[in-house]
């Protein structure tokens, strides 16, 4: 099999993150899984291959919510890098926190989005049509600049959930201004309503497949005609309105809150 791009999938365990690291598989892509469950991330490799034929299936353990095994991964990578693909996200039901104290959302969906493009961007400048795909959601909102991290508010992992996948949008928007001059792109996009995990703990069932959830993700990968178009948000693969993309003063304020961790 032709290997044509490589691509990095963070939480490609889940539902929704199989399902795309699958369908870049399917289309010749050199994929890297990325998490924290290595027995998850083996098996979802074994699986990929057996489904596609594609041996350049590879995996990488990570936890997302911080930032030295971001870094660690990133001083260990030897090639450019396509595509990344920012996916990882958890909703516990009950306030939890990194072992630097930081809360378990905004750490892991907000902060591990924010790290790993600050840690892979170098590589991605080294492709002709280098790709940032944040997986962020239409269920958004609630954005609270001076409490991110629940100190003050009583945690709902709903709320958190919702403000963190306002921060991912907000955060396309401010990369793409960033990294325009470099010639790579930066778009959000909702997936899709899939039952997995994450929808789980926040009480959601989902009636679309993960494949479903996985098509928008994949078309912004690879879609040809989409090559230089930045910092939008996406759903069913159509540009959709954000109203957080207007907000240019939060936008500032909240990517200088992420690079002050």
């Amino acid at each position: 099999m032709k290997i044509s791009k490589t691509a990095i999938v963070t939480g490609a365990y889940g539902a929704i993150g199989k399902a795309i690291t699958r369908q870049l598989a399917e289309k010749s892509f050199n994929t890297w899984l990325v998490g924290r469950n290595e027995e998850k991330l083996h098996q979802a490799v074994q699986d990929i291959i057996r489904q596609t034929g594609n041996q350049d299936i590879h995996y990488r353990i990570v936890d997302l919510s911080r930032e030295t095994s971001i870094l660690d991964f990133a001083s260990t990578w030897r090639d450019k890098l396509d595509v990344l693909i920012n996916n990882a996200c958890t909703s516990p039901r009950r306030k939890a926190e990194t072992p630097e104290g930081i809360e378990m959302q905004f750490a892991t969906n907000v902060l591990g989005y924010f790290r790993m493009i600050e840690a892979f961007k170098e590589f991605l400048k080294q492709s002709d049509d280098a790709r940032i795909i944040n997986v962020a959601s239409y269920w958004a909102g609630g954005m609270d600049l001076d409490d991110p991290e629940f100190k003050r508010r009583k945690y709902d992992n709903d709320e958190a959930y919702r403000q963190s996948k306002q921060a991912d949008r907000m955060l396309t928007v401010a990369f793409a201004k960033r990294l325009k001059a470099s010639g790579m792109t930066v778009n959000a996009c909702h997936p899709g309503d899939v039952n997995s995990k994450l929808s789980n703990d926040l009480g959601f069932g989902g009636h679309e497949t993960p494949d479903q959830g996985a098509a928008t993700p994949v078309w912004l990968a690879t879609e040809p005609s989409l090559k230089g178009i930045t910092g939008k948000y996406f759903a069913d693969k159509s540009v959709a309105f954000c109203k957080f993309s207007e907000d240019a003063a939060g936008i500032e304020r909240l990517y200088n809150l992420c690079e002050s961790y």
